[in-house]
């Protein structure tokens, strides 16, 4: 059930010059709403002349042992970059959860790859958490353009084997995430994936050579997070749709990606 809730910040890590990690929680102690990995919360930024609407921002990570949401927050507009100034205290509404959610695979013997680029890494470490925690042992491959732009790469450890790619070189292979060796030493049955398009595209047309299930979480603007203002339209087999009510998750064959 979506919430329209004020919640305070607990934490601002500072990660670099370009990412914020926001941790929040409840401001009377109760227990934050249920939320699944893919999903993501419309933030109001309210002390910010110039954003009148709300920003989607994924779920990064739910930290139930001290009831806390955690927000990957990529320095960009105006609104992100006033979200990035918050200070322990501050309260900001949110509405919460939005969208649907990525699905679990059914075989335990499942090979799972979680591909994540940029911002786009932030819903991998809540589903490979969660993945973990229902004995599923996942796979990550996090891209960049360099070694400052993998963030959390000790949280997403926790979790399962990391793989990294960076297009100078400085952390794992040299390149993009779908020339990562990885692809060709295991073999696959499930991949999840967030980040830029082309990427993402990318990813979907390797996923479908290989006949492997792929799931992707579209980052389309979403204004409203209810269907409303159609600024997330999407063209899918089934004709356009708003990400923000039928996604953000997607499985690849809904969409027209295929090359």
């Amino acid at each position: 059930m979506k919430k329209m809730l004020d919640l305070i910040i607990v934490n601002n890590d500072q990660l670099n010059q370009n990412y914020s990690l926001l941790k929040l929680s409840t401001t009377d102690g109760a227990i934050l709403p249920e939320m699944y990995p893919g999903q993501f919360v419309e933030v109001h930024v309210a002390d910010c002349s110039t954003t009148f609407l709300r920003r989607p921002i994924s779920v990064n990570f739910i930290d139930k042992s001290k009831n806390e949401l955690w927000l990957l927050i990529q320095k960009i507009g105006d609104g992100t970059k006033r979200m990035a100034e918050y200070q322990k205290g501050d309260i900001v509404n949110l509405l919460l959860p939005l969208g649907n959610s990525f699905t679990l695979p059914e075989n335990m013997n499942s090979e799972l790859l979680l591909i994540g680029g940029g911002v786009g890494t932030a819903p991998m470490l809540y589903l490979g958490a969660q993945l973990k925690q229902q004995g599923f042992k996942p796979n990550f491959l996090l891209g960049a353009r360099s070694s400052e732009d993998l963030l959390q790469l000790d949280e997403f450890a926790k979790y399962g084997e990391v793989y990294t790619t960076t297009e100078d070189a400085s952390h794992g292979e040299k390149g993009y995430v779908t020339n990562h060796s990885v692809l060709e030493k295991k073999n696959f049955t499930h991949i999840y994936t967030c980040g830029p398009k082309p990427m993402m595209m990318a990813v979907a047309n390797y996923a479908h050579k290989k006949q492997i299930n792929c799931e992707v979480s579209l980052e389309n603007t979403m204004a409203c997070g209810f269907g409303v203002c159609l600024c997330c339209i999407e063209n899918t087999q089934r004709g356009n749709v708003c990400v923000c009510t039928e996604g953000p998750v997607f499985n690849i064959k809904e969409l027209k990606w295929i090359s």
